[in-house]
């Protein structure tokens, strides 16, 4: 039974209710909703609802008609969310977990787990037990294998997936495995699915070859029961009369699984048809269906893959595909969750200088106005600042850990929104935003030391900062302009060439950073020239009572009214809109999606009701971050 407890339950009622539904040989689960707590109940036990009921603390009781109850939409309506490492799985990501079929040797998981991250898998897989169909196959490394996969996994920050087929190897995969593979052949080994569900890991659970819908479930429910709700259903293909592919893969099972269980569900393409000619567009098709992730079998010489070379793919195959697959995602609402590129490409502070700091990560050279926000922002005590060269690197930092926050121009109060950055928070779904703020932008004229205005020949800058500064620029006469990638950048450019015919535009810091000289301050066409920043940290947005501002992505259905009747929803809760723009879908031609930021002040116990009656006005929302304004 699902039990719905009152908002205002002590601790004392909650704990005596759980006591008594235990002395009662049921089993419990606790679930936070966004508007509600409920207390599933499972077990054997017979117990009128009216008992129950009638507790203190207690709202409502239902019954769970399904014979899988913790696995089931009855017991949980909200999909299951949960974290792997750097990965969150469920929701609106797509995860691709890619790798060998088999682990064959140390160089050969090294060199294909590298392939995979930088075309953007995020989860490394590979066989190290192998159950195969002869007893003459290779059977796999065993443990050696589990290492080599470890290895390879933290090498590349990847988590690791492989699948178990014993008892007996359950401690094994506890120490060197992040998600443990249940396959198809030992789908309803109930006493392999007890074991692993103990461990409380997360579990990907394959489909049995000749198994119902129902009786998937109902393994997953032996996992549930045992210890771990982070499952993972995978399709990977059934037995049917057809002998053109490997199995027939029944990609109509998505839809029929997200309506009966809250759990997330991945694809097999390569099992599933066993031709690499097929797994391509089956992936696709998985994607398209509603798949949460897909699990591929890539090798760098499928023609001498010790097992399943036929149905892997080659490394620049498996590249076009993860490229398909960013090109198909808007189009189903849904992001690719990423990685960052590699350790190596992210900008690293010396262990001397963060050794007791927080790093803060920001676009530019140290100087730009990213890392005078940040001061502004952060307490320099407590805080240091982590240079980026481009925007995605401070995602990729804040999404790797190697940043524990991020900070970002957003907009600008003369040129507009930034729209690249608004494109990147949607486009890292495992990101949010925790704070903002904003600056007053003061444009100078900078120059070496034995320079002046007349000398001046060419002048670099961030093209934004040229075109602020542009009516004093003209007074210069006839000088080129040269677009730079950040402004402080363009001073530390400068001072490089020694040349007293070269200046940048920048704050008067930059100057005072790279030794140059001020030529001239307070050169903007507008004094009122305002930058507005965020904060962006890893994890998911939370609304706490002191937050005041929260920012929202929604669409509409493409029909009279639709958007009319979302902006009422705001309206119907009394929410001050301080922003909406609306921005392309990329990859849905003439189609639109619409940012908002709402002031939430002294409203916050009301935020979930309306996103959710938002949502049932909308195709697609998405909380981007509740915070505290400083503006």
């Amino acid at each position: 039974m699902v039990i719905v407890l009152k908002k205002s339950i002590t601790d004392v009622e909650k704990n005596s209710l759980i006591t008594f539904l235990k002395d009662k040989g049921y089993k419990i689960k606790e679930i936070h909703g966004q508007e509600e707590t409920v207390l599933g109940a499972v077990g054997l036990g017979s117990l009128d609802k009216v008992e129950v009921e009638m507790r203190p603390g207690v709202s409502k009781v239902f019954p769970i008609s399904k014979p899988y109850k913790f696995a089931s939409r009855e017991f949980k309506a909200q999909d299951t969310v949960f974290d792997v490492g750097p990965i969150t799985i469920g929701g609106d990501r797509i995860i691709s977990v890619a790798g060998p079929c088999a682990i064959e040797s140390r160089e050969q998981i090294f060199t294909i787990a590298e392939l995979l991250k930088k075309s953007g898998a995020v989860i490394l897989r590979g066989g190290a037990f192998k159950p195969r169909t002869s007893p003459y196959s290779f059977q796999g490394l065993g443990e050696e294998g589990l290492v080599y996969l470890r290895e390879a996994g933290d090498a590349f920050g990847m988590p690791v997936m492989t699948e178990i087929v014993s008892t007996n190897d359950v401690a094994l995969f506890d120490k060197y495995v992040d998600i443990v593979q249940i396959g198809a052949r030992n789908m309803q080994n109930f006493e392999l699915l007890k074991a692993v569900g103990s461990l409380g890991k997360p579990v990907l659970l394959k489909r049995g070859i000749s198994a119902t819908i129902q009786e998937w479930l109902m393994a997953a429910e032996y996992l549930i029961a045992s210890g771990t709700d982070k499952i993972i259903l995978c399709e990977r293909g059934i037995r049917t009369y057809e002998t053109e592919t490997r199995n027939t893969l029944d990609l109509s099972a998505i839809p029929v699984l997200k309506r009966l269980t809250h759990l997330p569900v991945f694809v097999d393409p390569s099992h599933g048809t066993g031709r690499r000619d097929s797994v391509m567009p089956m992936t696709l098709a998985a994607v398209s269906g509603g798949a949460h992730g897909v699990v591929v079998e890539v090798h760098h010489e499928p023609e001498n893959a010790m097992s399943d070379g036929p149905q892997s793919l080659y490394p620049e195959q498996f590249e076009k595909l993860m490229r398909d697959i960013e090109v198909l995602a808007p189009v189903v609402r849904k992001e690719v969750a990423r990685l960052s590129t590699s350790f190596t490409e992210i900008p690293k502070v010396s262990a001397e200088r963060t050794s007791d700091l927080v790093q803060v990560a920001f676009q530019g050279e140290s100087g730009a106005y990213s890392e005078v926000a940040l001061y502004r922002t952060f307490d320099k005590a407590k805080y240091v600042s982590m240079p980026c060269k481009g925007f995605k690197d401070v995602f990729d930092a804040v999404l790797s850990g190697t940043a524990e926050y991020g900070i970002l121009p957003v907009e600008n109060s003369l040129a507009g929104s930034v729209h690249s950055n608004y494109d990147l928070i949607i486009q890292y779904p495992d990101v949010h935003i925790t704070a903002e703020n904003s600056i007053r932008i003061e444009h100078s004229l900078i120059g070496s030391q034995d320079s002046s205005i007349d000398k001046i020949k060419k002048v670099y800058s961030h093209p934004q900062a040229l075109s602020q500064s542009s009516k004093f620029l003209e007074t210069l006469g006839d000088v080129e302009l040269i677009p730079y990638s950040d402004t402080s950048g363009s001073v530390k450019f400068i001072s490089q060439k020694n040349d007293p015919s070269l200046a940048a535009i920048a704050g008067e810091h930059s100057a005072v950073l790279w030794n140059m000289k001020v030529l001239k301050i307070n050169i903007e066409n507008n004094p009122r020239n305002y930058t507005r920043f965020v904060v962006i940290q890893r994890g998911v947005p939370k609304v706490e009572a002191d937050t005041t501002k929260a920012s929202l992505v929604f669409a509409v259905d493409d029909q009279p009214g639709a958007l009319l009747e979302a902006l009422n929803v705001f309206k119907q809760y009394d929410f001050n809109m301080k922003k909406l723009e609306s921005r392309p879908i990329a990859g849905s031609p003439w189609q639109y999606m619409f940012y908002a930021d709402i002031d939430i002040a002294g409203k916050t116990t009301t935020v979930d009701g309306f996103l959710q009656d938002l949502a049932n006005k909308t195709a697609d929302l998405r909380l981007l971050g509740c915070y505290k304004s400083k503006n």
